[in-house]
C-alpha cells in the first residue's frame, strides 16, 4: 500500500468546522430557472417511457444547470469534498417522480450503483414503510449516524421529509483527521495504514464470506494523495464474528480518529429540499440523533444515491481502496450491469479475495 504519508496536508480537502463556516463556497442554491429544467426533463423521460436505470445526462438534458452540477463536482473532487444544494423541489411532486428528477441530476456528477441486497438504485434512508432491506445496517434509525464514509466514490443525500426535531447533520473531514493523528500519535498510522476487515451486513452473496477477508486500509496514499476508509461500527462487527476481537491498544486509536473527528467537525441544519454531497475518501458523515416518531406521515425520509465517478482520484490499490468495501452480493453494480444480468453471477476476485479489475 505504500508508504506512511509522513507530511501535514495543507490543500482544501483539510478543513476544521469553522472553516466551512466562513467560507460557504461549497454552498449552492437552484434558481427556479433551474427547476424549470427539471421539470422539463423529466416530461421528457415520461415521453420516452425510460426506466430509472434508462436515464443518463444525454437523456436528461440540463443546460443551465449542468454547469452549476459541475462546481459541485468540482468542490467534491478538488475543493472541500464537500456540497450542500439548496432548493429542489421535493414539495411538488409524487415518489416516483422525484426518484427519476433525483437520479436525472445525480447522472451529471456520476454513475449511481445499486446499494442494497435489493439491488436499488435509490435507498429510503428512514425507519418508516419506505425503509428497503439492508441486512444489518442501522441505516434510517432515530439514533446518532457517527462520522463513517459509505462504499463508493461519492454518496448524494436528498432530504424529502425532516424529522420534527430538524436533527442536524454533521461532516469532518478525514484528512484534518490524519494531520492530526500525525501530529498526536504518528505511530497509530502504521496500523491504519495496514487496514481492517470490514463486515458485509449479511448482504453479501452466497459465493461470498460474511467479512470482506482482506484488510481494506483506513487510510492510504499514492504520490501524496491520501484516501481514507473508515466505519468503525463495520470494522468492529467484522472483529468480533471472526472471533478475534479489536485489541485495546486499536480501540484507542479509532477513540483518538473519532475525538478527532468530532472536534473539528461542520453541523448545519438539513431541509426538505437539501442535497449533500460526499467525497467518501476525504470527507465523513453523520447526524445528530433525533426523537424517534410513530406517524408515519411524520417520519423523517431521505433519498440516497451512491455514484462513482470516473478518474475521480487515485488509488495505491484500487481493488482494496475504491472497491473493497462496496462491492459484494448485490451492492456496487450499474444499471447497465443489472440489466445485462451480471449482478447473478459471481464477481471475479484476486487470490487475496480482492475484486479482480479487468
Amino acid at each position: 500500500m505504500g508508504e506512511v504519508w509522513r507530511h501535514a496536508i495543507t490543500d482544501r480537502s483539510a478543513w476544521q468546522g469553522a472553516d466551512l463556516a466562513a467560507d460557504r463556497s461549497w454552498e449552492f442554491t437552484l434558481l427556479e430557472a433551474h427547476r424549470a429544467e427539471l421539470a422539463a426533463a423529466l416530461r421528457l423521460v415520461k415521453d420516452r417511457g425510460l426506466a430509472l436505470g434508462d436515464i443518463d445526462r444525454a437523456a436528461f438534458p440540463l443546460p443551465t444547470l449542468a454547469p452549476l452540477l459541475a462546481k459541485v463536482l468540482a468542490e467534491l473532487r478538488q475543493g472541500r469534498g464537500f456540497a450542500l444544494l439548496h432548493g429542489f423541489p421535493v414539495a411538488d411532486h409524487p415518489w416516483a417522480d422525484l426518484e427519476v428528477l433525483y437520479w436525472g441530476l445525480s447522472a451529471h456528477i456520476g454513475t449511481g450503483l445499486t446499494q442494497n441486497s435489493d439491488a436499488g438504485l435509490i435507498h429510503y434512508v428512514t425507519e418508516g414503510a419506505l425503509r428497503p432491506n439492508q441486512g444489518r445496517r442501522a441505516v434510517g434509525f432515530p439514533r446518532a449516524s457517527y462520522l463513517h464514509v459509505d462504499l463508493t466514490d461519492v454518496t448524494s443525500l436528498l432530504c424529502v421529509r425532516q424529522a420534527p426535531d430538524d436533527p442536524p447533520s454533521r461532516m469532518a473531514s478525514s484528512i484534518t483527521v490524519h494531520n492530526g493523528i500525525l501530529s498526536q500519535d504518528p505511530a497509530a498510522l502504521e496500523r491504519l495504514y495496514a487496514g481492517f476487515e470490514w463486515d458485509r451486513m449479511d448482504e453479501h452473496g452466497a459465493d461470498e464470506t460474511p467479512t470482506s477477508g482482506y484488510p481494506v486500509p483506513v487510510f492510504s496514499q499514492t504520490n501524496g494523495m491520501v484516501s481514507c476508509r473508515y466505519n468503525r461500527n463495520w470494522i468492529n462487527t467484522a472483529a468480533l464474528r471472526r472471533g478475534q476481537p479489536l485489541s485495546p491498544a486499536e480501540h484507542a486509536i479509532f477513540d483518538l480518529f473519532d475525538t478527532i473527528a468530532n472536534e473539528t467537525r461542520f453541523e448545519f441544519p438539513f431541509h426538505p429540499g437539501d442535497i449533500q454531497f460526499c467525497n467518501n475518501y476525504t470527507v465523513l458523515h453523520g447526524r445528530a440523533p433525533h426523537e424517534p416518531v410513530t406517524a408515519e406521515d411524520q417520519r423523517r425520509v431521505l433519498m440516497r444515491i451512491w455514484m462513482d465517478v470516473p478518474g475521480f482520484r487515485l488509488f495505491a490499490d484500487e481493488a482494496l481502496v475504491r472497491y473493497g468495501v462496496g462491492r459484494h452480493g448485490q451492492i456496487g453494480w450499474t444499471a447497465a450491469e443489472v440489466r445485462a444480468g451480471r449482478n447473478t453471477r459471481p464477481r471475479v476476485r484476486r487470490a487475496d479475495g480482492a475484486l479482480a479489475l479487468s
